[in-house]
């Protein structure tokens, strides 16, 4: 596949940072290892990682914004543009030794995502896309699954951890969702759900309380694979809100309808139960 000139410094600036978390990844007991909150690692391999995308990025469009996990928001003098990164997706994974986390890095321009690219080091699998230019894992051309029915449908999800989510409600879709298809995963890095999802391995995904650069690249991915998009409960998709529900058109809608089903069914667990008439 032939690159624009775009999408080719993103793509440069993943694979460097790659080449430094796979050599961290083999050193990974060694790693002085912080926290910024429950469950929420921060590592010095990820502020490698992350140092080494802005500078690549910096130094190719010096007046463009970033929207980065560890820096927050960068302001650039171009309004128009802005890049939304997340150099270690997976961080857990990482950390014990799973094989299953990924640099994202996806191209904003006046708010609408544009391009996006997804890099897992590990197994040496880079995503791409661009928008009305397709997808592609490796140059090679994907699309989403053409499953349409849900018993033979794989999901993918996130599973809110110590100190966030909503555990409860997570519950409610978990059990939806499994008496219907034949399985749900927790891959632990959402932007490799979304690029699984691209690449039609996993025929849908959902997930609530993501994080921008979370989502950004991997939802260029689905949308310029043939997917759709959305909230929870078929609002709007929105990158900058974080809920997610995603698929080809037969499963995204049978995947939001479950959902539905599965917020009806706790609001009628938590309604309080009806007074029983006294008796004369």
């Amino acid at each position: 596949m032939a690159r624009s000139a775009l999408l080719n410094v993103m793509t440069q600036a993943a694979m460097k940072a790659g080449r430094s978390l796979i050599r961290d990844f083999g050193e990974v007991q060694n790693l002085q290892v912080s926290m910024k909150g429950p469950a929420d690692f921060v590592s010095n391999a990820d502020r490698r990682a992350e140092e080494i995308v802005f500078q690549e990025l910096s130094r190719v469009r010096p007046d463009w914004g970033f929207v980065m996990e560890e820096r927050g928001t960068v302001e650039g003098r171009d309004p128009q543009h802005r890049w939304i990164v997340d150099p270690l997706d997976g961080t857990t994974n990482f950390l014990h030794g799973i094989p299953m986390f990924a640099v994202s890095i996806a191209l904003e321009r006046d708010g609408q995502l544009v391009a996006g690219v997804i890099l897992n080091p590990a197994m040496d699998e880079l995503y791409t896309a661009e928008k009305g230019g397709g997808a592609f894992l490796n140059d090679r051309r994907i699309r989403v699954a053409a499953r349409k029915t849900l018993p033979e449908a794989l999901f993918g999800t996130g599973i809110p951890f110590l100190g966030r989510g909503d555990h409860a409600g997570f519950l409610y879709e978990l059990r939806q969702i499994m008496g219907e298809t034949s399985g749900v995963r927790r891959m632990g890095a959402a932007a490799l759900d979304l690029a699984y999802v691209a690449a039609g391995r996993l025929d849908g995904f959902w997930e609530e309380a993501l994080q921008p650069w979370d989502v950004a690249a991997g939802a260029v991915l689905v949308r310029e694979a043939g997917g759709f998009l959305s909230g929870l409960t078929g609002e709007k998709f929105d990158h900058m809100r974080g809920d997610i529900a995603c698929g080809n058109e037969f499963m995204h809608k049978a995947l939001v309808d479950q959902l539905k089903k599965a917020r009806a069914q706790r609001r009628r667990a938590s309604a309080p139960a009806a007074e029983t008439p006294a008796a004369d």
